[in-house]
Protein backbone atom coordinates (compact mmCIF):
# COMPACT_ATOMS: atom_id res chain seq x y z
CA UNK A 1 0.00 0.00 0.00
CA UNK A 2 1.22 3.55 -0.66
CA UNK A 3 2.38 5.38 2.46
CA UNK A 4 -0.01 8.32 2.09
CA UNK A 5 -3.06 7.41 -0.03
CA UNK A 6 -4.39 10.95 0.46
CA UNK A 7 -1.92 12.04 -2.22
CA UNK A 8 -4.34 10.55 -4.74
CA UNK A 9 -6.69 13.40 -3.83
CA UNK A 10 -4.06 16.02 -4.71
CA UNK A 11 -4.11 17.72 -8.10
CA UNK A 12 -1.92 16.47 -9.63
CA UNK A 13 -1.51 13.28 -7.60
CA UNK A 14 1.93 12.07 -6.62
CA UNK A 15 3.74 9.71 -8.99
CA UNK A 16 4.08 7.09 -6.24
CA UNK A 17 0.30 7.10 -5.80
CA UNK A 18 -0.30 6.65 -9.52
CA UNK A 19 2.29 3.85 -9.66
CA UNK A 20 0.49 2.04 -6.84
CA UNK A 21 -2.82 2.29 -8.69
CA UNK A 22 -1.15 0.86 -11.79
CA UNK A 23 0.41 -2.06 -9.88
CA UNK A 24 -2.92 -2.79 -8.19
CA UNK A 25 -4.71 -3.35 -11.47
CA UNK A 26 -6.13 0.09 -12.26
CA UNK A 27 -5.82 0.32 -16.03
CA UNK A 28 -6.21 4.13 -16.11
CA UNK A 29 -4.64 5.50 -12.91
CA UNK A 30 -4.81 9.19 -13.91
CA UNK A 31 -8.51 8.88 -14.69
CA UNK A 32 -9.16 6.94 -11.48
CA UNK A 33 -7.37 9.59 -9.42
CA UNK A 34 -9.51 12.24 -11.10
CA UNK A 35 -12.68 10.30 -10.20
CA UNK A 36 -11.49 10.13 -6.57
CA UNK A 37 -11.07 13.91 -6.51
CA UNK A 38 -14.56 14.40 -7.95
CA UNK A 39 -16.03 12.11 -5.28
CA UNK A 40 -14.15 13.94 -2.55
CA UNK A 41 -15.55 17.27 -3.76
CA UNK A 42 -18.91 16.27 -2.24
CA UNK A 43 -18.63 17.31 1.42
CA UNK A 44 -20.29 14.23 2.92
CA UNK A 45 -18.68 11.79 0.51
CA UNK A 46 -15.29 13.47 0.89
CA UNK A 47 -15.35 13.22 4.67
CA UNK A 48 -16.22 9.53 4.48
CA UNK A 49 -13.62 8.86 1.79
CA UNK A 50 -10.72 10.51 3.60
CA UNK A 51 -11.20 8.50 6.80
CA UNK A 52 -11.04 5.13 5.05
CA UNK A 53 -9.25 5.76 1.76
CA UNK A 54 -6.62 3.05 2.29
CA UNK A 55 -9.04 0.13 2.88
CA UNK A 56 -11.31 1.61 0.22
CA UNK A 57 -8.60 1.38 -2.42
CA UNK A 58 -7.60 -2.12 -1.32
CA UNK A 59 -11.17 -3.30 -1.86
CA UNK A 60 -11.36 -1.55 -5.23
CA UNK A 61 -8.20 -3.32 -6.37
CA UNK A 62 -9.92 -6.72 -6.04
CA UNK A 63 -13.04 -5.81 -8.01
CA UNK A 64 -13.64 -7.08 -11.54
CA UNK A 65 -13.51 -3.49 -12.85
CA UNK A 66 -11.73 -1.16 -10.43
CA UNK A 67 -11.64 1.81 -12.83
CA UNK A 68 -15.28 1.39 -13.73
CA UNK A 69 -16.24 1.14 -10.08
CA UNK A 70 -14.79 4.59 -9.40
CA UNK A 71 -16.64 6.08 -12.38
CA UNK A 72 -19.88 4.57 -11.11
CA UNK A 73 -19.16 5.66 -7.54
CA UNK A 74 -18.85 9.25 -8.73
CA UNK A 75 -22.18 8.91 -10.57
CA UNK A 76 -23.70 7.41 -7.42
CA UNK A 77 -22.56 10.38 -5.33
CA UNK A 78 -23.94 12.81 -7.91
CA UNK A 79 -27.25 10.93 -7.87
CA UNK A 80 -27.62 11.63 -4.17
CA UNK A 81 -25.47 8.99 -2.56
CA UNK A 82 -23.00 11.24 -0.74
CA UNK A 83 -24.98 10.87 2.45
CA UNK A 84 -25.00 7.09 2.04
CA UNK A 85 -21.18 7.07 2.09
CA UNK A 86 -21.29 8.92 5.40
CA UNK A 87 -23.72 6.36 6.79
CA UNK A 88 -21.49 3.54 5.58
CA UNK A 89 -18.52 5.00 7.43
CA UNK A 90 -20.51 4.79 10.65
CA UNK A 91 -21.59 1.21 9.96
CA UNK A 92 -18.09 -0.11 9.43
CA UNK A 93 -15.93 -1.59 6.66
CA UNK A 94 -18.35 -4.37 5.61
CA UNK A 95 -20.95 -1.82 4.50
CA UNK A 96 -18.43 0.04 2.31
CA UNK A 97 -17.19 -3.24 0.81
CA UNK A 98 -20.76 -4.18 -0.05
CA UNK A 99 -21.40 -0.90 -1.85
CA UNK A 100 -18.16 -1.16 -3.80
CA UNK A 101 -19.04 -4.67 -4.97
CA UNK A 102 -22.44 -3.39 -6.10
CA UNK A 103 -20.71 -0.68 -8.15
CA UNK A 104 -17.70 -2.67 -9.39
CA UNK A 105 -18.96 -6.23 -9.52
CA UNK A 106 -21.45 -5.73 -12.32
CA UNK A 107 -22.58 -2.85 -14.55
CA UNK A 108 -26.19 -4.00 -14.10
CA UNK A 109 -26.00 -3.89 -10.30
CA UNK A 110 -24.28 -0.52 -10.43
CA UNK A 111 -27.11 0.94 -12.48
CA UNK A 112 -29.62 -0.19 -9.86
CA UNK A 113 -27.93 1.59 -6.95
CA UNK A 114 -27.21 4.69 -9.04
CA UNK A 115 -30.86 4.95 -10.09
CA UNK A 116 -32.06 4.08 -6.57
CA UNK A 117 -29.54 5.26 -3.94
CA UNK A 118 -32.02 4.21 -1.24
CA UNK A 119 -31.51 0.61 -2.37
CA UNK A 120 -27.81 0.96 -1.56
CA UNK A 121 -28.73 1.96 1.97
CA UNK A 122 -31.03 -1.08 2.23
CA UNK A 123 -28.74 -3.70 0.71
CA UNK A 124 -25.72 -2.75 2.84
CA UNK A 125 -27.51 -3.25 6.18
CA UNK A 126 -26.22 -6.31 8.10
CA UNK A 127 -29.70 -7.60 8.97
CA UNK A 128 -30.66 -7.53 5.26
CA UNK A 129 -27.47 -9.28 4.14
CA UNK A 130 -27.61 -11.86 6.92
CA UNK A 131 -30.04 -14.32 5.35
CA UNK A 132 -31.89 -15.01 2.10
CA UNK A 133 -35.38 -13.66 1.65
CA UNK A 134 -38.31 -16.07 1.76
CA UNK A 135 -41.09 -16.31 -0.83
CA UNK A 136 -43.65 -14.86 1.57
CA UNK A 137 -41.44 -11.81 2.31
CA UNK A 138 -40.90 -11.03 -1.35
CA UNK A 139 -44.57 -11.59 -2.17
CA UNK A 140 -45.74 -9.40 0.74
CA UNK A 141 -43.61 -6.44 -0.31
CA UNK A 142 -44.36 -6.86 -4.02
CA UNK A 143 -48.08 -7.07 -3.28
CA UNK A 144 -47.91 -3.93 -1.17
CA UNK A 145 -46.00 -2.10 -3.94
CA UNK A 146 -48.48 -3.09 -6.66
CA UNK A 147 -51.41 -1.85 -4.59
CA UNK A 148 -49.80 1.38 -3.48
CA UNK A 149 -49.19 3.11 -6.80
CA UNK A 150 -50.65 3.82 -10.21
CA UNK A 151 -48.76 1.24 -12.23
CA UNK A 152 -48.72 -2.28 -10.82
CA UNK A 153 -46.70 -3.63 -13.75
CA UNK A 154 -43.82 -1.23 -13.18
CA UNK A 155 -43.97 -1.92 -9.44
CA UNK A 156 -43.37 -5.61 -10.17
CA UNK A 157 -40.40 -4.80 -12.39
CA UNK A 158 -38.85 -2.62 -9.71
CA UNK A 159 -39.48 -5.31 -7.10
CA UNK A 160 -37.59 -7.86 -9.16
CA UNK A 161 -34.56 -5.62 -9.68
CA UNK A 162 -34.37 -4.73 -6.00
CA UNK A 163 -34.53 -8.39 -4.96
CA UNK A 164 -31.99 -9.45 -7.62
CA UNK A 165 -29.61 -6.77 -6.31
CA UNK A 166 -29.67 -8.39 -2.87
CA UNK A 167 -29.25 -11.94 -4.21
CA UNK A 168 -26.33 -10.86 -6.39
CA UNK A 169 -24.53 -9.00 -3.60
CA UNK A 170 -24.85 -11.96 -1.23
CA UNK A 171 -23.52 -14.18 -4.03
CA UNK A 172 -20.55 -11.94 -4.91
CA UNK A 173 -19.56 -11.59 -1.26
CA UNK A 174 -19.85 -15.37 -0.84
CA UNK A 175 -22.47 -14.94 1.87
CA UNK A 176 -24.47 -17.55 -0.04
CA UNK A 177 -23.44 -20.84 -1.63
CA UNK A 178 -24.25 -21.55 -5.25
CA UNK A 179 -27.17 -23.73 -4.13
CA UNK A 180 -28.49 -20.95 -1.91
CA UNK A 181 -28.21 -18.43 -4.73
CA UNK A 182 -30.19 -20.65 -7.10
CA UNK A 183 -32.85 -21.17 -4.42
CA UNK A 184 -33.02 -17.44 -3.68
CA UNK A 185 -33.46 -16.54 -7.35
CA UNK A 186 -36.23 -19.13 -7.58
CA UNK A 187 -37.92 -17.74 -4.46
CA UNK A 188 -38.04 -14.29 -6.05
CA UNK A 189 -39.65 -15.73 -9.18
CA UNK A 190 -42.16 -17.85 -7.24
CA UNK A 191 -43.29 -14.74 -5.36
CA UNK A 192 -43.47 -12.45 -8.37
CA UNK A 193 -45.37 -14.92 -10.56
CA UNK A 194 -47.90 -15.29 -7.75
CA UNK A 195 -48.35 -11.53 -7.43
CA UNK A 196 -48.34 -11.07 -11.22
CA UNK A 197 -51.32 -13.43 -11.45
CA UNK A 198 -53.13 -11.25 -8.92
CA UNK A 199 -52.32 -8.16 -11.01
CA UNK A 200 -53.53 -9.88 -14.19
CA UNK A 201 -56.75 -10.92 -12.46
CA UNK A 202 -57.35 -7.35 -11.26
CA UNK A 203 -56.74 -5.97 -14.75
CA UNK A 204 -59.27 -8.37 -16.24
CA UNK A 205 -61.78 -7.52 -13.58
CA UNK A 206 -61.41 -3.81 -14.37
CA UNK A 207 -61.73 -4.46 -18.09
CA UNK A 208 -64.75 -6.76 -17.61
CA UNK A 209 -66.58 -5.69 -14.46
CA UNK A 210 -69.21 -8.36 -14.97
CA UNK A 211 -66.62 -11.14 -15.11
CA UNK A 212 -66.57 -13.77 -12.38
CA UNK A 213 -64.18 -16.32 -10.99
CA UNK A 214 -60.79 -14.60 -10.90
CA UNK A 215 -58.06 -17.26 -10.99
CA UNK A 216 -60.30 -20.01 -9.60
CA UNK A 217 -59.77 -23.17 -11.61
CA UNK A 218 -56.67 -21.73 -13.34
CA UNK A 219 -53.16 -22.93 -12.47
CA UNK A 220 -49.66 -21.87 -13.42
CA UNK A 221 -46.99 -24.56 -13.48
CA UNK A 222 -43.26 -23.92 -13.76
CA UNK A 223 -40.96 -26.24 -15.67
CA UNK A 224 -37.27 -25.92 -16.45
CA UNK A 225 -34.92 -24.42 -13.90
CA UNK A 226 -37.71 -22.55 -12.13
CA UNK A 227 -39.63 -25.79 -11.70
CA UNK A 228 -36.47 -27.33 -10.29
CA UNK A 229 -35.96 -24.43 -7.88
CA UNK A 230 -32.60 -23.66 -9.51
CA UNK A 231 -33.23 -20.49 -11.52
CA UNK A 232 -30.54 -18.37 -13.21
CA UNK A 233 -29.93 -14.66 -12.73
CA UNK A 234 -31.35 -13.74 -16.12
CA UNK A 235 -33.39 -16.66 -17.34
CA UNK A 236 -36.60 -17.19 -19.19
CA UNK A 237 -39.18 -18.85 -17.01
CA UNK A 238 -40.84 -21.89 -18.58
CA UNK A 239 -44.54 -21.83 -17.72
CA UNK A 240 -47.54 -24.01 -18.56
CA UNK A 241 -51.12 -22.86 -17.95
CA UNK A 242 -53.98 -25.28 -17.30
CA UNK A 243 -57.57 -24.81 -16.25
CA UNK A 244 -60.41 -26.95 -15.02
CA UNK A 245 -63.09 -27.53 -17.63
CA UNK A 246 -66.55 -26.40 -16.50
CA UNK A 247 -69.36 -28.00 -18.46
CA UNK A 248 -71.91 -25.70 -16.88
CA UNK A 249 -69.81 -22.61 -17.57
CA UNK A 250 -69.20 -22.29 -21.32
CA UNK A 251 -67.36 -18.99 -20.86
CA UNK A 252 -64.69 -20.64 -18.64
CA UNK A 253 -62.26 -21.54 -21.49
CA UNK A 254 -62.39 -17.99 -22.89
CA UNK A 255 -61.85 -16.55 -19.41
CA UNK A 256 -58.85 -18.85 -18.90
CA UNK A 257 -57.37 -17.80 -22.26
CA UNK A 258 -57.79 -14.13 -21.38
CA UNK A 259 -56.13 -14.66 -18.00
CA UNK A 260 -53.25 -16.54 -19.65
CA UNK A 261 -52.69 -13.67 -22.10
CA UNK A 262 -52.82 -11.07 -19.35
CA UNK A 263 -50.43 -12.93 -17.06
CA UNK A 264 -47.92 -13.42 -19.88
CA UNK A 265 -48.08 -9.70 -20.62
CA UNK A 266 -47.81 -8.63 -16.97
CA UNK A 267 -44.63 -10.68 -16.66
CA UNK A 268 -43.07 -10.34 -20.07
CA UNK A 269 -44.09 -7.16 -21.87
CA UNK A 270 -41.43 -4.43 -21.79
CA UNK A 271 -42.23 -1.11 -20.16
CA UNK A 272 -39.80 1.73 -19.47
CA UNK A 273 -38.84 -0.36 -16.41
CA UNK A 274 -38.10 -3.42 -18.54
CA UNK A 275 -39.81 -6.75 -17.89
CA UNK A 276 -40.32 -8.98 -14.86
CA UNK A 277 -39.41 -12.23 -16.62
CA UNK A 278 -39.32 -13.36 -20.22
CA UNK A 279 -41.98 -16.05 -20.38
CA UNK A 280 -41.33 -19.15 -22.49
CA UNK A 281 -44.50 -21.11 -23.23
CA UNK A 282 -42.99 -23.54 -25.74
CA UNK A 283 -43.11 -26.44 -23.27
CA UNK A 284 -46.93 -26.35 -23.20
CA UNK A 285 -48.86 -29.10 -25.00
CA UNK A 286 -48.32 -28.76 -28.77
CA UNK A 287 -45.74 -26.01 -28.23
CA UNK A 288 -46.08 -22.85 -30.31
CA UNK A 289 -48.99 -24.36 -32.22
CA UNK A 290 -50.97 -25.04 -29.06
CA UNK A 291 -53.48 -22.98 -27.17
CA UNK A 292 -52.07 -20.73 -24.42
CA UNK A 293 -53.92 -22.73 -21.78
CA UNK A 294 -55.41 -26.22 -21.84
CA UNK A 295 -58.11 -27.88 -19.84
CA UNK A 296 -57.00 -30.74 -17.63
CA UNK A 297 -58.70 -33.22 -19.95
CA UNK A 298 -57.05 -31.78 -23.07
CA UNK A 299 -53.61 -31.72 -21.46
CA UNK A 300 -53.96 -35.30 -20.24
CA UNK A 301 -55.09 -36.44 -23.69
CA UNK A 302 -52.11 -34.75 -25.34
CA UNK A 303 -49.53 -36.26 -23.01
CA UNK A 304 -51.11 -39.69 -23.20
CA UNK A 305 -51.30 -39.86 -26.99
CA UNK A 306 -48.98 -37.38 -28.71
CA UNK A 307 -46.19 -36.10 -26.45
CA UNK A 308 -42.56 -36.62 -27.42
CA UNK A 309 -39.77 -38.21 -25.39
CA UNK A 310 -38.22 -34.85 -24.47
CA UNK A 311 -41.56 -33.78 -22.96
CA UNK A 312 -41.28 -36.60 -20.44
CA UNK A 313 -37.99 -35.14 -19.32
CA UNK A 314 -39.46 -31.64 -19.11
CA UNK A 315 -42.36 -32.78 -16.92
CA UNK A 316 -39.96 -34.08 -14.28
CA UNK A 317 -39.63 -30.49 -13.07
CA UNK A 318 -43.32 -29.48 -13.25
CA UNK A 319 -44.34 -27.54 -10.14
CA UNK A 320 -47.53 -25.53 -9.40
CA UNK A 321 -46.43 -21.96 -8.60
CA UNK A 322 -49.55 -19.78 -8.77
CA UNK A 323 -53.31 -19.90 -9.07
CA UNK A 324 -55.43 -22.88 -8.13
CA UNK A 325 -52.91 -25.29 -6.59
CA UNK A 326 -55.41 -28.17 -6.63
CA UNK A 327 -55.64 -27.92 -10.43
CA UNK A 328 -51.85 -27.96 -10.71
CA UNK A 329 -51.58 -31.01 -8.47
CA UNK A 330 -54.28 -32.80 -10.43
CA UNK A 331 -52.39 -32.29 -13.68
CA UNK A 332 -49.30 -33.76 -12.01
CA UNK A 333 -51.26 -36.81 -10.93
CA UNK A 334 -52.77 -37.28 -14.38
CA UNK A 335 -49.46 -37.11 -16.27
CA UNK A 336 -47.52 -39.25 -13.78
CA UNK A 337 -48.20 -42.48 -15.74
CA UNK A 338 -46.84 -40.87 -18.91
CA UNK A 339 -43.67 -39.72 -17.12
CA UNK A 340 -42.91 -42.66 -14.84
CA UNK A 341 -44.65 -45.83 -15.98
CA UNK A 342 -43.86 -46.14 -19.67
CA UNK A 343 -40.62 -47.88 -20.65
CA UNK A 344 -37.67 -45.63 -21.39
CA UNK A 345 -35.68 -47.92 -23.63
CA UNK A 346 -32.50 -47.63 -25.64
CA UNK A 347 -34.37 -45.99 -28.52
CA UNK A 348 -35.67 -43.27 -26.21
CA UNK A 349 -32.14 -42.64 -24.95
CA UNK A 350 -30.92 -42.55 -28.54
CA UNK A 351 -33.50 -39.83 -29.32
CA UNK A 352 -32.11 -37.75 -26.46
CA UNK A 353 -28.56 -38.21 -27.72
CA UNK A 354 -29.57 -37.34 -31.28
CA UNK A 355 -31.20 -34.06 -30.21
CA UNK A 356 -28.11 -33.14 -28.21
CA UNK A 357 -25.86 -34.00 -31.18
CA UNK A 358 -27.85 -31.58 -33.35
CA UNK A 359 -27.26 -28.87 -30.77
CA UNK A 360 -23.54 -29.71 -30.70
CA UNK A 361 -23.32 -29.31 -34.48
CA UNK A 362 -25.02 -25.92 -34.42
CA UNK A 363 -22.69 -24.67 -31.70
CA UNK A 364 -19.61 -26.08 -33.46
CA UNK A 365 -20.56 -24.19 -36.64
CA UNK A 366 -20.36 -20.98 -34.57
CA UNK A 367 -17.22 -21.96 -32.67
CA UNK A 368 -19.08 -22.13 -29.36
CA UNK A 369 -18.97 -25.81 -28.44
CA UNK A 370 -16.35 -25.17 -25.71
CA UNK A 371 -17.54 -21.72 -24.58
CA UNK A 372 -21.27 -22.36 -24.15
CA UNK A 373 -21.53 -23.50 -20.54
CA UNK A 374 -25.18 -24.53 -20.84
CA UNK A 375 -25.51 -26.34 -24.17
CA UNK A 376 -21.89 -26.98 -25.14
CA UNK A 377 -19.71 -30.06 -24.83
CA UNK A 378 -19.51 -30.98 -21.16
CA UNK A 379 -22.01 -28.28 -20.22
CA UNK A 380 -24.97 -28.01 -17.87
CA UNK A 381 -27.38 -29.64 -20.31
CA UNK A 382 -25.31 -32.85 -20.42
CA UNK A 383 -25.51 -33.14 -16.62
CA UNK A 384 -29.27 -32.53 -16.72
CA UNK A 385 -29.79 -35.15 -19.42
CA UNK A 386 -27.83 -37.80 -17.51
CA UNK A 387 -29.86 -37.09 -14.38
CA UNK A 388 -33.26 -36.95 -16.09
CA UNK A 389 -32.77 -40.10 -18.14
CA UNK A 390 -31.64 -42.05 -15.07
CA UNK A 391 -34.54 -40.65 -13.04
CA UNK A 392 -37.11 -41.87 -15.54
CA UNK A 393 -35.45 -45.24 -16.14
CA UNK A 394 -35.16 -46.01 -12.44
CA UNK A 395 -37.86 -43.88 -10.87
CA UNK A 396 -40.65 -46.39 -11.45
CA UNK A 397 -39.06 -49.69 -10.45
CA UNK A 398 -36.87 -48.30 -7.67
CA UNK A 399 -39.42 -45.77 -6.38
CA UNK A 400 -36.80 -43.05 -6.25
CA UNK A 401 -37.81 -39.77 -4.63
CA UNK A 402 -39.30 -37.68 -7.45
CA UNK A 403 -36.94 -34.75 -7.15
CA UNK A 404 -37.33 -31.69 -9.35
CA UNK A 405 -33.93 -30.13 -8.68
CA UNK A 406 -30.82 -31.53 -10.36
CA UNK A 407 -28.73 -31.60 -7.19
CA UNK A 408 -31.44 -33.36 -5.18
CA UNK A 409 -31.96 -35.85 -7.99
CA UNK A 410 -28.22 -36.54 -8.16
CA UNK A 411 -28.22 -37.35 -4.45
CA UNK A 412 -31.23 -39.65 -4.84
CA UNK A 413 -29.50 -41.52 -7.68
CA UNK A 414 -26.37 -41.94 -5.57
CA UNK A 415 -28.35 -43.16 -2.56
CA UNK A 416 -30.09 -45.75 -4.76
CA UNK A 417 -26.68 -46.79 -6.19
CA UNK A 418 -27.76 -45.91 -9.70
CA UNK A 419 -24.76 -43.58 -9.75
CA UNK A 420 -21.49 -44.56 -8.10
CA UNK A 421 -20.23 -42.12 -5.48
CA UNK A 422 -17.34 -40.85 -7.68
CA UNK A 423 -19.78 -40.25 -10.57
CA UNK A 424 -22.15 -38.36 -8.29
CA UNK A 425 -19.34 -36.28 -6.82
CA UNK A 426 -17.93 -35.37 -10.20
CA UNK A 427 -21.31 -34.38 -11.69
CA UNK A 428 -22.41 -32.42 -8.60
CA UNK A 429 -19.08 -30.57 -8.43
CA UNK A 430 -19.23 -29.68 -12.13
CA UNK A 431 -22.88 -28.64 -11.91
CA UNK A 432 -22.17 -26.18 -9.11
CA UNK A 433 -19.11 -24.79 -10.88
CA UNK A 434 -20.87 -24.36 -14.23
CA UNK A 435 -23.97 -22.82 -12.67
CA UNK A 436 -21.72 -20.38 -10.80
CA UNK A 437 -20.03 -19.41 -14.07
CA UNK A 438 -23.42 -19.03 -15.74
CA UNK A 439 -24.70 -16.76 -12.97
CA UNK A 440 -21.62 -14.57 -13.02
CA UNK A 441 -21.98 -14.19 -16.79
CA UNK A 442 -25.63 -13.19 -16.53
CA UNK A 443 -25.37 -10.79 -13.60
CA UNK A 444 -22.95 -8.58 -15.53
CA UNK A 445 -25.66 -7.03 -17.71
CA UNK A 446 -28.84 -8.92 -16.72
CA UNK A 447 -28.75 -10.70 -20.08
CA UNK A 448 -29.53 -14.29 -20.94
CA UNK A 449 -26.06 -15.37 -21.96
CA UNK A 450 -24.27 -18.66 -21.44
CA UNK A 451 -21.14 -17.96 -23.48
CA UNK A 452 -17.77 -17.46 -21.80
CA UNK A 453 -15.98 -14.44 -23.33
CA UNK A 454 -12.93 -15.04 -25.47
CA UNK A 455 -11.16 -11.73 -24.78
CA UNK A 456 -8.75 -11.18 -21.90
CA UNK A 457 -10.69 -8.30 -20.34
CA UNK A 458 -13.98 -10.20 -20.34
CA UNK A 459 -12.31 -13.30 -18.90
CA UNK A 460 -10.54 -11.22 -16.26
CA UNK A 461 -13.81 -9.66 -15.10
CA UNK A 462 -15.51 -13.07 -15.02
CA UNK A 463 -12.63 -14.62 -13.06
CA UNK A 464 -12.81 -11.82 -10.47
CA UNK A 465 -16.56 -12.30 -10.01
CA UNK A 466 -15.89 -15.99 -9.45
CA UNK A 467 -13.35 -15.23 -6.74
CA UNK A 468 -10.09 -15.96 -8.56
CA UNK A 469 -7.34 -13.83 -7.01
CA UNK A 470 -3.79 -13.43 -8.26
CA UNK A 471 -2.32 -13.85 -4.78
CA UNK A 472 -4.20 -17.13 -4.33
CA UNK A 473 -4.25 -18.73 -7.78
CA UNK A 474 -1.54 -17.06 -9.82
CA UNK A 475 -2.98 -15.87 -13.13
CA UNK A 476 -6.77 -15.69 -12.55
CA UNK A 477 -7.65 -16.05 -16.23
CA UNK A 478 -5.40 -19.10 -16.63
CA UNK A 479 -6.94 -20.59 -13.48
CA UNK A 480 -10.45 -20.08 -14.81
CA UNK A 481 -9.60 -21.59 -18.20
CA UNK A 482 -8.02 -24.62 -16.55
CA UNK A 483 -10.94 -25.26 -14.20
CA UNK A 484 -13.54 -24.79 -16.92
CA UNK A 485 -11.79 -27.22 -19.26
CA UNK A 486 -11.33 -29.76 -16.46
CA UNK A 487 -14.99 -29.69 -15.38
CA UNK A 488 -16.31 -29.84 -18.95
CA UNK A 489 -14.05 -32.80 -19.77
CA UNK A 490 -15.25 -34.69 -16.67
CA UNK A 491 -18.90 -34.08 -17.52
CA UNK A 492 -18.56 -35.15 -21.13
CA UNK A 493 -16.76 -38.36 -20.18
CA UNK A 494 -19.60 -39.33 -17.85
CA UNK A 495 -22.29 -38.23 -20.31
CA UNK A 496 -20.77 -40.33 -23.05
CA UNK A 497 -20.12 -43.28 -20.73
CA UNK A 498 -23.49 -43.43 -18.93
CA UNK A 499 -25.91 -42.58 -21.75
CA UNK A 500 -23.78 -44.20 -24.41
CA UNK A 501 -23.76 -47.44 -22.41
CA UNK A 502 -27.56 -47.42 -22.19
CA UNK A 503 -27.81 -47.20 -25.97
CA UNK A 504 -25.14 -49.84 -26.56
CA UNK A 505 -26.52 -52.37 -24.10
CA UNK A 506 -30.19 -51.53 -24.39
CA UNK A 507 -30.57 -51.81 -20.62
CA UNK A 508 -29.69 -50.07 -17.39
CA UNK A 509 -26.80 -51.41 -15.41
Amino acid sequence: MITTPERLLEDPPGEAALAWLRRSGFAEPERSARELRLIASDPQAGAALRTQLGPFLETLAHLPDADGALVRLERFVRAGGGGVLGDLRRRGPRAATTLLWALGGSPFLAEQVIRHPEWADWVTRPRVLARPRQVRQVAFEARRATRGGDDARDALRLARRREILLVAIRDLLRLASVEETLAALSAVAFALVEVALEVATDELREARPAGRGGARGFAVLALGKLGGGELNFSSDIDLVYVHRGERRSPEAPARAQALARHLTAVLGEATHEGHVYRVDLRLRPEGRAGSLTHSLDAAEEYYRRRAATWERLALLKARPVAGDAAVGRELGARVAPFVWERPFDAEAVHQVLRLKLETDRRLASRGLERRHVKLGRGGIREIELVVQVLQIRHGGPLRLPRCRGTLFALEALRSARVLAAPEHDSLARAYLFLRDVENKLQMAHDTQTHVVPDDEEGLSHLAARLGYRRERTGDPVAGLRHDLAEQQAAVHRLYDDILGRLVRTGSAR
